[in-house]
């Protein structure tokens, strides 16, 4: 794993920071209860119960472990005071397929919180490389792994 900063904008390490005191708290505190419970039962080496328990409290601990990592080597980048027309970390970006006239927005944040189910794609990716710098109203080219896409830049926002 690199040492590098890693890109977030505020939202989303704000989202991260909640879930890490939520595991910490919350879901330590019920696998310890889960723990004891199963302790209860008598015999460790034949009590599924505390095995199970045992093996959720350690996916946790590396949960916890990475989500501090992540959080210690984020950068926070303060989206709201960006503006303008032209494409930066934390635009939201409508593009127009030139190739099918259908049209999709995105927004480009980091690796970290990059969800294409919520249209938010990684600074990264092969579409965000080809829009960064670009402004309003210019063509881009993306190579995909499924070929060549053409679009147009229709709208820029930050926010």
């Amino acid at each position: 794993m690199s040492d590098r900063s890693m890109p977030i904008t505020r939202a989303g390490y704000e989202r991260f920071n909640a879930e890490l005191k939520r595991l910490k708290t919350t879901e330590r505190t019920r696998i310890a209860r889960d723990i004891e419970v199963a302790r209860s039962h008598g015999d460790l080496r034949e009590n599924a119960d505390y095995d199970d328990a045992k093996e959720r409290q350690g996916m946790l601990e590396a949960k916890i472990a990475k989500l501090e990592s992540d959080l210690a080597r984020a950068e926070i980048i303060d989206t709201g005071r960006l503006s303008g027309e032209r494409v930066v970390f934390g635009a939201t970006v409508t593009l127009l397929d030139l190739d099918d006239d259908s049209e999709m927005t995105v927004t480009l944040v980091g690796e970290l919180e990059a969800d294409a189910k919520e249209d938010r794609i990684s600074i990264t990716s092969p579409i965000a490389r080809a829009l960064v710098g670009k402004s309003l109203d210019d063509a881009v080219e993306v190579r995909t792994p499924g070929g060549v896409r053409n679009y147009e830049i229709t709208d820029v926002q930050f926010g």
